[in-house]
């Protein structure tokens, strides 16, 4: 059981794969899923659910292609609902990353536009093309590897997903190299769709 400030979560316990349960000490100090849940019991307000909790660590190209087969048969029941959790670019000395394209204008410009171009391809469902980006882009984003197996299910199961971003915000605008922010970026599954599924 999850317990949250709004209301508690249970734990679907026979959820079985090629999984590792997380201990203790590794699940306090991830806090995606902490900050994730007190949003979940709001929506899920008066609904009966439970919830599979998986932490997607760094993981080979192929073994993301492995999770992603693996839980694409999922995505076909409509009464589930993912959600993952990844911020966007972390951009700074602090955060070993002070690439830009200066074409794009200042730096807080050429970091959106180098964003926008991976919710793009993250839009289209394709893992291949989202791997190359990051490839070249080298963009920090800390959730790549659960986007990266969330796009193999999509592109494996039998219901048509289609994912668009609703919202960008840069926790700062960077102008010089002294400076540091951190991307955030919000998406939804199309409303006409059947299945439920959101980032952030």
């Amino acid at each position: 059981m999850y317990k949250t400030p709004l209301g508690d979560l249970p734990i679907d316990q026979e959820a079985t794969g090629k999984f590792e349960l997380m201990d203790l000490q590794v699940d306090e100090a991830e806090h995606s899923m902490e900050m994730h849940l007190p949003y979940l019991v709001k929506v899920f307000n008066g609904y009966t659910v439970k919830i599979v909790p998986i932490l997607v660590c760094s993981l080979s190209a192929e073994s993301e292609a492995t999770y992603g087969q693996l839980l694409a048969k999922y995505v076909d029941y409509p009464t589930n609902f993912f959600s993952l959790s990844s911020d966007f670019c972390h951009w700074g000395a602090r955060f070993k990353y002070t690439s830009f394209d200066r074409k794009h204008g200042a730096i807080y410009e050429a970091i959106e536009e180098m964003d926008k171009m991976g919710m793009k391809l993250i839009e289209t469902g394709d893992p291949d093309a989202f791997k190359q980006y990051l490839t070249e882009t080298q963009n920090t984003i800390c959730g790549r590897h659960p986007i990266s197996v969330f796009l193999h299910m999509l592109k494996n199961c039998s219901t048509k997903i289609k994912i668009g971003f609703l919202q960008y915000e840069q926790s700062s605008q960077c102008t010089s190299m002294r400076d540091s922010s951190v991307s955030y970026a919000s998406a939804a599954q199309d409303c006409e769709l059947m299945l439920p599924a959101y980032f952030h």
